[in-house]
Formats: C-alpha cells, structure tokens, sequence
C-alpha cells in the first residue's frame, strides 16, 4: 500500500492511499481539541456539536441538507473523544463534486439552527438518563473522577442534562471557532481520486479555515493510584477494575510495554489473566487489559466481572498473576507468540476498509509516527527483547495501583 503525502495550494495536508478497485471515496479528518475544550459548566457541548453538522449548513436547512446528502449517496458523521474532534465521509466517486460541496458547507458554515439544537440535546440528555441507571456507566463517571480529580478528563464527555440546558448556538459558534483551523488538522484520503484532484478538494473543504486554534491549555496529569473505591449496587455479579501507569505512545519502551500488556490480558484467549482466571477456574466470563495513551496521560486498565461471593478470590488471583508477570516475567515462547499476533494482526484490525484505512492514516499523523510507520512498524516490535519487556513489566506492574470494585455491599 502506497501512502502519498499531498499538500494543497493553501497548505493543506492530507496522506493519500490511491485505490480504484472499487468506485468510493473514503475521507477522515481530525482537529486537535475534543471534549477537553468544552467550557467549564458547558460539558457536553462538543458531543452536541457533533450531532448538528448534517442538521443544516450554509443556505440548507436540515431537511435540504438530509436530501442532498441523500441524493449524492454520501454518509458523513462526525465524533469527538476528551482530545480530538473528528469527522468523516464516504462518497461515490461519480458523485465526488457534490459531496465535497456538501461536506465543505458542514465544516465551513454550520448553521447551529435552533431546532436541530433542541431535538439532539433532547435525544441526548434521554440516553443520559437512561443509561444514569446502568451502574456500569455510573460507576465509571466515578473511576473517572477518581483517577483524574479536578483536571478536564475527569468530566463527562456527553455533559450532565443541567450543562447541556446551558448551550446555545452561540457557544456551537465559538468552539467551532475556536477548534476549526488549519495547523492542528490530519487529513487522511482512500479511493478512486488522484492527488492533483484532492489538492482542490482539500482547498474546497479546508482551504477558508484559520490558520491557528484558539485551544485551552490543557496540562498533562498522571492518573492518581494507590486508592481503593468500592460502589455499591445491588448486582449478582462484581465489576473489578485496576488503573497501573501507561506508557506514551512516543515513549521508547512503547513496545515493550504492548507486548508485556498482550501476554498479560490483551492477548484474550491466550492471556495469563484469562488462562488463570476464566479457563482454569471459571470465576469469569472474560478478563483483559489494555494499554491507553491520551495525549495528556497514560493507563494500564485491567477488567473483569465475576460472581459476587468470589470477587475477592477473584481479585486476589489477579493480583497474583500480575505479581508473577512483574517479579519473573515472560518467557521466551510468550513473547514470540505475541509477536507474530501483533504483527499480523494489524492489517485485519486497522486496514479492513477504505475507511479503516483512512481512520488509520489519521492516526498516525495526529501521534506523529511518520509516513513510513507501517514498513517499519514490525521491525521494530520483532526488536524488542524479553529483557525489555520483563524490565518495563516490573516498573509498571510494581506499583500500587487503584482498584474499583462495583456490586452489592457485602461481597465474597
């Protein structure tokens, strides 16, 4: 696959993989400052904000815009998480000139219209209130506000129906405003569209946006551990969860640090925590860990759910099995085995479709791991010794780490 970088008359930056096996345009871009930029007392506004892009833009209404946008067999949807706000479309390749014109107008001249407004905070805040019953979304608003007291990523992404009832178009206005601009945004384009073609698309999308953001500060924060929490809900089944320290996705030990985590319980079906803790022993349908890097802080998560007179045992074999990992570490035989799933892995994870791939070459130019990064990426995992992964495991694993338990007040 041949990624091609490709700049705009205006500057516009794009990575662009050419593919005319099938008649579709596949498009994703990214600005640096998602829910992390919503005002303090607004939380909520960038997800609403995602929800009225195709509600009306420039001389369309709602409903013109839906039709048009139906006519041209295009899909466009946009989507924010605590750093970056996204967007996307899918378009007919024979239909190019209109669904560009149209996804030109969403990013450029969103209207914000009173009643689109209304309807999606409406729609929203009813999920909210749903879900406020599923103790598995509640007790994770409280892991949230534990492991990050006080700073942005603490606060509820979807908002709280109190701040979502404070937004108006004017605040629509601003963060777009503020967020929209041409230094902080990753463009990545898959289909049947050359490179000469997509400078003037990308000038017709982005080309009339500012220069630079106008972002709030957002600072780096490590996550707080060493802390228990126990929720109570009346449930016949306990939700543990444990918070050890991350590791950057530019940090050298990244590697070491994904594969330690795949032999541990990312890996399912083959982790140490799922052979110990589901197969050997049945407490738990699954149980895995993962690796998350923001761009303002890093996480081990491990996770599981078991019946709720075991919890205790069930915690105690986890322990268990990440004390070993940490004081003995892996062996040989694990390690190649994570390294051949990994490796292999990729493709049908991240390159399964044109939008997939489009998503992924987002990816990688928002952290910044270059153009090459996919020839390189297995030489560089297939690098990484035991010895480099026991010696990131015993620093990560070592430390106290936070645990939440969620279910009834007398546990196992």
């Amino acid at each position: 696959m041949k990624i091609q970088e490709v700049v705009s008359s205006k500057g516009v930056r794009a990575w662009l993989v050419e593919d005319y096996s099938v008649p579709v345009i596949a498009m994703r871009f990214a600005f640096e400052g998602g829910s992390t930029q919503d005002p303090v007392g607004k939380e909520g506004l960038a997800n609403l904000m995602t929800a009225l892009f195709d509600e009306g833009a420039g001389p369309l209404d709602s409903d013109a815009f839906q039709i048009k946008l139906d006519d041209a067999g295009a899909e466009m949807g946009f989507d924010a998480d605590r750093d970056r706000f996204e967007g996307g479309m899918r378009m007919l390749a024979d239909q190019r000139e209109e669904a560009f014109n149209l996804l030109a107008l969403a990013v450029n001249q969103p209207r914000f219209d009173q009643n689109p407004i209304d309807r999606m905070r409406a729609q929203i805040i009813s999920g909210i209130v749903a879900r406020s019953r599923d103790p598995e979304y509640a007790a994770g608003l409280k892991w949230g506000e534990a492991l990050y007291p006080g700073h942005p990523y603490s606060r509820r992404s979807q908002g709280m129906p109190e701040t979502l009832k404070t937004i108006s178009a004017d605040d629509l206005r601003a963060f777009h405003k503020n967020v929209f601009a041409r230094e902080k945004l990753h463009v990545g384009v898959v289909g049947a569209i050359d490179a000469e073609t997509l400078k003037k698309e990308l000038d017709r999308v982005f080309g009339d946006l500012p220069e630079k953001p106008n972002l709030i500060a957002v600072p780096d924060v490590a996550p707080k551990l060493g802390q228990t929490l126990s929720v109570t809900y009346d449930l016949p089944q306990t939700i543990i969860q444990m918070a050890y320290p991350g590791v950057a996705r530019a940090d050298p030990e990244f590697f070491a640090a994904f594969l330690m985590n795949h032999i541990l319980g990312g890996g399912s079906f083959t982790s140490r925590l799922f052979e110990e803790v589901r197969e050997k022993r049945g407490l738990a349908y699954g149980v895995d860990s993962s690796l998350s890097s923001s761009e303002h802080s890093n996480l081990l998560s491990i996770s599981t759910a078991t019946r709720s007179d075991r919890a205790s045992e069930t915690l105690d074999i986890m322990r268990t099995v990440i004390k070993d990992v940490a004081e003995n570490g892996v062996t040989d035989d694990e390690l190649a085995a994570a390294k051949k799933y990994v490796i292999g892995a990729y493709a049908i994870n991240n390159l399964n479709s044109s939008a997939a791939i489009a998503r992924t070459l987002v990816e990688l130019q928002a952290e910044d791991l270059g153009i090459d990064y996919m020839q390189r990426r297995g030489a560089l995992i297939d690098a990484v010794t035991r010895e480099q992964v026991n010696a990131i495991a015993k620093k990560l694993l070592t430390v106290d780490p936070a645990i939440m338990t969620v279910g009834p007040e007398k546990q196992g």
